[in-house]
């Protein structure tokens, strides 16, 4: 038998999303781009918005286009017709900010079992992982033990592990438990992740240019303080540029340094090309990086010119955050979503 209440929570659902949708383009009219993308970063936090964007019959459409499914099968099929058009591939079993050590596990089990299909199937593809899904703040020493585990199954099969960076509050430990485990424990295959927009990475890069580290280098999708980031776009713009110079320096490759450009912005990609012919930097020496639906077309283009492309291909039921930051890294992608509602 049904729960009426229930009933009615999913009739209320959608409605209060599309006055959500109202609030939105209102405060892009008002406010401008900076505010409209702190208001859906806040959004990607927020439960009842969850909640309601979920239950809208039409929501996962929408989402599908930055999300390759729900399923690892689904994700393995879209990572070799990636493969088959001569794209390399990360994969993110999707998940953040775990509640317990038993979800965490789970977690753990799902990206083992996913770097054995990734040896199975044969694909060109490594794994990208958020440290509060294998349970950071429930416990660090948790979180780096489930890595642990991974980085073993990884270095097994040859293959590599990249830990995203989070918010700020969790940089400092992050960094930490990726040297512990390189360091301490000599997983040699796992990198990290720097956001332009922290006034902090230009000194996290100088360290990391030192260790020879395998670095990928992104502007940042969380809302942060003024005090730790860049509050304007053409700052974190300037500091990815600085850093993209600094980590495919000869210091940093004569370190080890491996970079992975991580950008859709042509100005930064144009930059980084550049930088690269007056320096004499080989096509293989980094790698361009992009989201899963997310220009595609520039993506063939700049692996047809010759340049190592890498795609972030995220899947898993949990896709409702990662969605919502999609749209506040490119509020232009907002009226994709109300463009797929409008058809219901």
């Amino acid at each position: 038998m049904s729960d009426p209440a229930q009933g009615a929570s999913r009739s209320i659902a959608p409605w209060l999303w599309w006055l959500t949708l109202v609030a939105v383009a209102v405060a892009f009219s008002l406010r401008g781009e900076a505010w409209l993308r702190r208001l859906l970063i806040y959004l990607s936090g927020a439960g009842w918005a969850r909640d309601a964007v979920t239950r809208l019959p039409l929501a996962w459409q929408a989402a599908n286009r930055f999300v390759s499914g729900e399923t690892r099968d689904e994700a393995m099929r879209v990572t070799r017709a990636l493969n088959d058009q001569g794209l390399l591939v990360t994969l993110d079993f999707l998940g953040e900010s775990v509640a317990d050590a038993v979800q965490a596990a789970a977690a753990r089990d799902e990206i083992l079992a996913l770097l054995d299909a990734i040896a199975a199937e044969g694909v060109e593809a490594n794994v990208s992982l958020k440290l509060t899904q294998l349970g950071m703040k429930i416990d660090p020493a948790l979180a780096e033990s489930n890595l642990c585990l991974i980085l073993e199954r990884a270095r097994r099969y040859g293959n590599r592990v990249r830990i995203d960076m989070e918010d700020s509050p969790w940089t400092d430990t992050t960094l930490a438990i990726y040297r512990a485990l390189r360091d301490e424990h000599g997983y040699d295959n796992t990198g990290v992740v720097i956001q332009s927009y922290l006034f902090r990475s230009a000194a996290d890069v100088e360290r990391l240019v030192a260790e020879g580290a395998w670095v990928r280098l992104c502007k940042g999708a969380y809302a942060e303080p003024p005090e730790v980031a860049y509050p304007r776009k053409a700052d974190t713009d300037a500091s990815f540029v600085r850093l993209m110079r600094r980590l495919l320096s000869a210091e940093a490759r004569r370190n080890g340094v491996y970079a992975g450009i991580a950008t859709h912005d042509d100005r930064m990609i144009a930059a980084t090309q550049a930088f690269a012919r007056d320096q004499r930097i080989p096509l293989d020496a980094f790698e361009f990086q992009m989201l899963y639906g997310i220009r595609r077309e520039r993506q063939l283009e700049l692996a047809a010119q010759g340049y190592r492309l890498r795609v972030y291909v995220p899947y898993g039921t949990a896709w409702y955050p990662y969605y919502m930051r999609r749209l506040a890294e490119r509020p232009a992608n907002i009226w994709f979503f109300l463009s797929n509602l409008r058809r219901r």
